[in-house]
């Protein structure tokens, strides 16, 4: 079979003599070096997730003319101890695996959401488990985006996209039957999402909504998601039993995307990202009673809501839990001056409560305005719900899972190099300059251009 062609586009060619130089300061990066001090973050985790927005995000002279994003969900910074992961570090010699920090709360959907930005929770608005007061009800997860994503400056620029069931850009740059911006849901394993995308490499069409789709040419940006690592760790915890056969076959499909790149003769011009959305905990303990006497103690009446759920009449103070709870006023207690902090004091004096963040430190953390006036965060190995049926099981959403590996490697990166504490944010603003092309309008975070070869 004929490979695939992988003519560079119109929208690369456009930028030269024209070319803008991505800018490299980090302001205030998440422990890149000092920042000013602020009395909103007044807690080490608040700090901590504390970051500035980067200017600079104009196109430059391509170092890629592909990109492969692997999105490795739960994808836990523990789980590249020792000898794992052979297929991953093997790529990883091509470029450099630094610990990555991504947003509060450290959940699927609006971590995704900042990587695939470059936007932080507070501007591209996607936040996980929350009241809403319009609706009435606990929300949990959904896909509302409100700044455009990597895929969409791919396809306004005139590239093309796959998405392998990375479905946080599903309508947002590419779409079912889309020839050029191609979403594909296969289901299963990881391993039947990496056969699309190497069906692609290969030439071949592939199933997309039921209708066999062919892609012209090798596509710019290929993303492929697998969640075999989140749905293990939240069934069994951070350290199930099945955790080194998961890892191991996760690891397996990586390493037949990167042949798939050498077999169509584009690696050597195919630059890599794997990365993961958070990282995952185990807990045995609940804390749910205890929280809900500790707030009714204090003259407010709490009650704690499953997505989808409204309160009852008569409580003041609505809790949604997702690994984080979100602490909402409602009626009469939503126009009280000293609820929150009341409520506050006395949640943080309790054993088993890491911190509670007020409105003040959610928003040095730039975390999604839709969360209630307290964020509390449990202990390592506690719940805010209910203690696990079966004694044991894994969650995120912390500030401690917030945090994951990042492999850069390929075209355009410098063999050995290791990016400087990156987050989330930089990721999309750095595919976008290893393309060549603008970032997202809305990136809030810094191209990482420390690891990129001199061209």
């Amino acid at each position: 079979m004929a490979r695939p062609t992988t003519t560079r586009r119109t929208r690369f060619a456009a930028v030269g003599g024209a070319l803008l130089a991505a800018s490299t300061l980090a302001v205030g990066a998440l422990g890149a070096g000092p920042a000013a001090a602020s009395p909103a973050a007044a807690s080490p985790a608040a700090a901590s997730l504390a970051g500035e927005a980067t200017a600079g995000h104009g196109a430059t002279h391509p170092r890629a003319d592909h990109v492969v994003l692997i999105a490795l969900d739960g994808l836990d910074i523990d789980y590249l101890d020792g000898a794992a992961m052979p297929h991953l570090k093997a790529l990883a010699n091509h470029g450099g695996i630094s610990e990555s920090t991504g947003v509060m709360t450290s959940i699927t959907n609006p971590s995704w959401s900042s990587i695939a930005t470059g936007a932080w929770p507070a501007s591209h608005g996607n936040a996980a488990y929350w009241y809403d007061p319009v609706g009435g009800v606990a929300v949990g997860q959904q896909r509302d985006l409100a700044v455009p994503t990597i895929a969409q400056a791919v396809r306004d620029q005139g590239g093309t996209v796959l998405s392998s069931q990375w479905f946080i850009v599903q309508n947002h740059g590419v779409a079912f039957g889309d020839a050029a911006g191609l979403y594909t849901q296969p289901g299963g394993d990881c391993a039947r999402r990496a056969d699309d995308v190497i069906a692609v490499l290969e030439g071949r069409p592939v199933v997309s909504a039921g209708v066999p789709v062919q892609m012209q040419g090798i596509p710019d940006l290929m993303a492929v998601y697998c969640d075999k690592l989140d749905a293990l760790g939240h069934a069994d915890g951070q350290d199930a039993p099945g955790m080194p056969a998961a890892i191991a076959e996760v690891d397996a499909q990586i390493g037949r995307i990167v042949q798939a790149t050498k077999d169509a003769g584009i690696f050597g011009r195919t630059a890599f990202v794997v990365t993961g959305d958070h990282g995952m905990e185990t807990f045995t303990q609940g804390l749910r009673d205890e929280l809900l006497a500790a707030i009714s103690a204090t003259g407010y009446q709490p009650e704690m809501l499953n997505p989808g759920q409204a309160p009852q009449p008569g409580t003041d103070a609505v809790i949604v839990v997702g690994g984080v709870g979100s602490l909402h006023l409602v009626g009469d207690a939503a126009g009280d001056p000293d609820a929150a902090a009341i409520i506050e004091a006395a949640v943080a004096a309790m054993p088993g409560i890491s911190e509670v963040y007020d409105e003040a430190e959610q928003s040095a953390m730039h975390m999604s305005a839709k969360y209630g006036e307290l964020v509390i965060e449990p202990v390592e190995g506690w719940s805010l719900g209910a203690a696990p049926s079966d004694g044991v099981s894994g969650v995120h959403g912390t500030s401690r899972t917030a945090r994951t590996a990042l492999v850069l490697a390929g075209a355009g990166v410098r063999p050995h190099e290791v990016a400087s504490s990156p987050r989330h944010v930089d990721i999309a603003p750095t595919v976008a300059a290893l393309l060549g092309i603008d970032a997202p309008s809305g990136a809030e975070g810094r191209v990482l251009s420390e690891v990129f070869a001199t061209p």
